[in-house]
Parts: C-alpha cells; sequence; structure tokens
C-alpha cells in the first residue's frame, strides 16, 4: 500500500493541487515564501514519486504473494519513478546547458550591439527606440541592457528603478531559481504536470526585484517604469522588467507589501509538505522492510 499513496501523493503535488493553488493569489502577496511555497510542492512531487519506486522495488523483492496485478501495478509505479528521475537528470543537464549557450550569445550580442556606460560597467546602451530592459544574469559576466527609447521615455527616478530592479535580478541570482523550476517542471510528463509553478515564479521573482526598486526610489517611480515597459519583449535565457504588469502594479498599489499571516502559513505548508509524507508513510515502511529483509 506504501508505494501506492506514495504515488498517489506524488502524482497529486505534481498535477491537481498545484492547478488548483494557482488559482488563489494569497501566495503573491509573500514571493519569497511563495517561491519556497512552490518549490516545496515540486520537490515533495519528485521525492515522493522516487520513495514510491523505491517501496515498490522493495516490495517486489520481499513480499511472497505475487499476483499479477499486483506485479502490475507496482511495476506501473517503477516505471513510472525510474521515468522521472531519469527525466529530471537529463533537464537539469539540458536547462544548464540551453541556459549557458543561450546567454553567451545575448552577452556577445549586447557586448557587440550595445554602448558600455562608463560609470555602470555591467550596462550596455542599445541604439533602439523601442523600450527595453533585461539582464543577462552570470556569475561574474552578467549584463544589464537597456534601449535608448527607454533612456529617453523615463524620467530619471524611472530609469533608476529600472536599473535596480535588473540589478536586484542579478544580485539575487533569480535566475537560479526559474532554472530549478525550469528543471522540477520537466521532470514530470506533459500529461503528469502543469505550467502553474513556472509561471507563478516567474511572476514572483519579478515582485521581489520590484520590491527592492520601491525600496531604494519609491513606489511612483517603479509604477512609472512598469507602465512605460510593459509588455516590452525579453530574450529567452534573460530577466526583464515588463512582465506580469497586472499584479505588479496591484501589489505596488499596497503601502507596506509585508504580509506575515502569509508568509507563515506558505512556510509552514512547505513543512508539511516535504516532511509528511516521510514520517507517516517512508520511514515506518523502511523499518518495515529492515525487519522482513532480516528475516
Amino acid at each position: 500500500m506504501t508505494p501506492v499513496l506514495l504515488g498517489l501523493i506524488g502524482l497529486a503535488l505534481a498535477l491537481p493541487v498545484p492547478a488548483a493553488l494557482a488559482r488563489t493569489s494569497w501566495p503573491l502577496l509573500v514571493p519569497r515564501a511563495g517561491i519556497v511555497l512552490w518549490q516545496s510542492f515540486a520537490l515533495a512531487a519528485v521525492l515522493a514519486i522516487s520513495g514510491a519506486a523505491l517501496a515498490t522495488a522493495l516490495w517486489l523483492v520481499t513480499h511472497d504473494e505475487l499476483t499479477w496485478w499486483r506485479v502490475t501495478l507496482h511495476l506501473a509505479i517503477l516505471g513510472t519513478g525510474v521515468l522521472v528521475w531519469t527525466r529530471f537528470w537529463w533537464a537539469a543537464w539540458s536547462v544548464y546547458r540551453e541556459t549557458q549557450a543561450r546567454r553567451r550569445r545575448q552577452r556577445h550580442l549586447v557586448d557587440l550591439l550595445g554602448e558600455a556606460d562608463g560609470m555602470a560597467p555591467a550596462l550596455r546602451i542599445l541604439q533602439e527606440e523601442t523600450p527595453l530592459a533585461y539582464c543577462v544574469p552570470g556569475i561574474s559576466s552578467s549584463r544589464i541592457v537597456v534601449s535608448q527609447g527607454t533612456i529617453s521615455t523615463l524620467s530619471a527616478g524611472e530609469y533608476a528603478a529600472v536599473l535596480e530592479h535588473e540589478r536586484a535580478h542579478v544580485r539575487r541570482r533569480h535566475d537560479l531559481v526559474l532554472e530549478a523550476f525550469t528543471v522540477l517542471h520537466r521532470a514530470f510528463p506533459r500529461v503528469l504536470r502543469t505550467d502553474a509553478p513556472l509561471v507563478q515564479s516567474q511572476i514572483m521573482v519579478e515582485l521581489l526585484a520590484d520590491d527592492a526598486a520601491r525600496r531604494s526610489h519609491g513606489d511612483a517611480s517603479v509604477a512609472g517604469a512598469l507602465v512605460a515597459l510593459a509588455g516590452a519583449p525579453t530574450p529567452a535565457g534573460a530577466l526583464g522588467s515588463g512582465g506580469a504588469a497586472a499584479v505588479r502594479m496591484a501589489r505596488l498599489q499596497r503601502p507596506d507589501p509585508r504580509n506575515p499571516l502569509a508568509s507563515v502559513a506558505a512556510y509552514a505548508i512547505s513543512v508539511v509538505v516535504l516532511v509528511a509524507p516521510t514520517v507517516l508513510l517512508a520511514i515506518p515502511w523502511m523499518l518495515h522492510a529492515w525487519q522482513t529483509l532480516d528475516l
């Protein structure tokens, strides 16, 4: 029964539970805790499926009464676990390789086409009238890219807020957060997953960068820049300033974005989701399996 329960928990955390959570708005009130919450769901789904596969393998070895339907069910669970783990490691490698290649191309292009700013070595200014603002993250070779249209459209305060927004992305390595979500997202086959965690994480890192910018330059500057850059395109592998405008604007209208109750709820749910399956199912089953093997 343990393999089946762990498998059902994993599938529930991969598809219906996050799909239902995406219909609520309260995690967006606390983007940092919300990211932890979404990551806990995705990671717990992978761990539960993995635990189900391990439990299935041991069950097939230790169980005496192997009826055909039980063997078929457990082999299906085992196969799903192997598939998820295979996809997980392949996704980790492919996401890393694809992201690094895209960012190398972007850095090369902006260094070639953009003008460097002597006061900000990582800043590149493109001679483009369309308002653009994005960053290309990297450990020691990050770039912040703006267009001439952005500089001419925004006020001094709004422009400074945009630069702080992009610096927050680079400084806090929001790209790693999104890459982790992408890997966990790709680990499950399309029919067993939802896009909600990946989409929500993309919104939440923008909210976190907005919070950094509003602390330095005020709500009005951030809001003005957001209006001017709403819908601005962002190259693949980069993080931009124009996405999720409606959600971000709604947050900017709140004078104090902190919400301790929502933060506590998100962290508490994260702990329960990660710990409960292990404590209630995996550990008792492992003890029972160990005793069985000793016999």
